[in-house]
């Protein structure tokens, strides 16, 4: 068997990590925590970063939700689209398109063919824009929230918090977790900003601001 001079280098790594011994690890838990801000301040933040970032914010009561969702969908000419499977059908009562109810048996490819989605969300932190899904009923799987081209997603004021620290807080680790900001963007060598090549090209955020 050739050793080559890879297998020489590692193996005086592997050999140098054996006898050395491991060195204790403190690591630090000094960030700030536990912060918190008015729910009018919480809005405001959210809103500012959001409308960064290029997304749509429309704010409203919950009464409204219904409402303004079926005002989005029909201003995008969204005619089908599809939704978790524990969304709430109230939502949906003002929306007179094709719905469709996802499932793990829905091929991902499939969902391409959708105009749009509709989804709630878990958390969300002012500070940096971010929406958090875990994949919870309302939230659905990874797949429906990146595929189609349009993702309408649900905001309760209640589950915005300042910072990074309280929104994970609120995490659960073991939950598969997608992190929002804005709609998918990326740029070219040039910097010329291209949208939608890794996910929706439009976010509309709905944050119900009595929720």
């Amino acid at each position: 068997m050739t050793t080559t001079a890879r297998d020489t280098v590692l193996g005086r790594i592997r050999d140098a990590l054996t006898i050395a011994p491991a060195p204790g690890v403190e690591i630090p838990r000094e960030y700030r925590t536990g912060r918190t801000l008015p729910d009018d301040e919480r809005l405001e933040l959210l809103t500012d970063r959001l409308v960064d970032y290029r997304a749509q914010v429309h704010p409203c009561t919950a009464d409204r939700t219904a409402e303004v969702i079926a005002e989005i969908l029909q201003e995008r000419g969204a005619r089908r689209i599809g939704v978790p499977d524990g969304l709430d059908e109230q939502w949906l009562t003002a929306y007179d398109g094709e719905i469709q109810r996802d499932s793990a048996d829905i091929p991902a490819p499939s969902l391409d063919a959708l105009d749009g989605v509709v989804t709630c969300s878990a958390v969300s932190c002012a500070e940096t824009g971010t929406i958090f899904l875990d994949g919870s009923p309302d939230q659905g799987r990874r797949a429906l929230s990146l595929v189609p081209d349009l993702h309408v997603c649900v905001v309760d004021l209640s589950s915005v918090v300042a910072g990074v620290p309280e929104a994970v807080a609120r995490l659960v680790p073991q939950r598969p977790t997608t992190l929002i900001s804005g709609p998918s963007a990326t740029s070219d060598i040039e910097l010329e900003r291209v949208e939608g090549v890794h996910g929706p090209r439009t976010l509309a955020v709905v944050i119900r601001t009595d929720a």
